[in-house]
C-alpha cells in the first residue's frame, strides 16, 4: 500500500464513485464518505456493504461538498477531457476548499497511475476522495478507475522498496 494512504472516500454514485470504493474493499484500504439523505444514486439505494455516511439532504450537491472538505485530495477520474455536471462541481469545490485536485482524463493522460503517485507524494495524501461522472453519463468510467488503481497500486508496492518513490 502506499505509504501514506488510509482512506479512500466517495458518494457512492455508479460508476467512478463506486470503482474507487470496490477497490478499497478488494485491497484492504478503509472507506467511507458521505452519501445523500437515503442513500440515493442513479439505480437506487447505495449497498450498505459501502460504509457510507448520510448527509441530512437528498441533494447531491451536499454530499460532494462534504467528501471534498473531509478529504485531503480529490482526484476526478472521466473519459472525456472536459469536466461538467457534478464533476465541474467537485472541481470548483477543491478551490473554494484549498484543497489540492487532479483530473484524470482518458482521453489526455496516458500515465495516469504515474500522475496519481506523484500527486500522493507532492500533497501527502492519506484520505482520498475519489470522484467523477455516473455510469449513465460515461459508462466505461469505471473500468477506467479500476485500471488508474490497480496500476497505482503495483507501482506503489514496488516502488515501496525501491530507492526513488517514482520507479516505476
Amino acid at each position: 500500500m502506499h505509504w501514506r494512504l488510509k482512506k479512500i472516500i466517495s458518494g457512492g454514485q455508479t460508476g467512478a464513485d463506486r470503482a474507487g470504493l470496490d477497490f478499497a474493499i478488494a485491497h484492504g484500504i478503509a472507506h467511507g464518505g458521505w452519501c445523500p439523505q437515503g442513500r440515493l444514486a442513479e439505480d437506487g439505494m447505495i449497498d450498505w456493504r459501502y460504509r457510507l455516511k448520510e448527509t441530512p439532504s437528498p441533494a447531491y450537491a451536499q454530499r460532494t461538498e462534504w467528501n471534498v472538505r473531509d478529504a485531503e485530495g480529490t482526484v476526478i477520474f472521466s473519459l472525456s477531457k472536459n469536466l461538467v455536471g457534478g464533476s465541474k462541481l467537485t472541481e470548483e469545490l477543491t478551490r473554494r476548499y484549498g484543497r489540492p485536485c487532479l483530473h484524470l482524463s482518458k482521453m489526455r493522460t496516458a500515465k495516469a497511475a504515474e500522475k496519481l503517485e506523484h500527486f500522493f507524494v507532492e500533497h501527502k495524501i492519506g484520505v482520498l476522495n475519489i470522484a467523477g461522472p455516473r455510469a449513465l453519463t460515461e459508462p466505461e468510467v469505471g473500468v477506467f478507475v479500476k485500471a488508474v488503481l490497480e496500476a497505482w497500486w503495483k507501482c506503489a508496492k514496488i516502488s515501496k522498496n525501491a530507492r526513488h518513490p517514482h520507479d516505476c
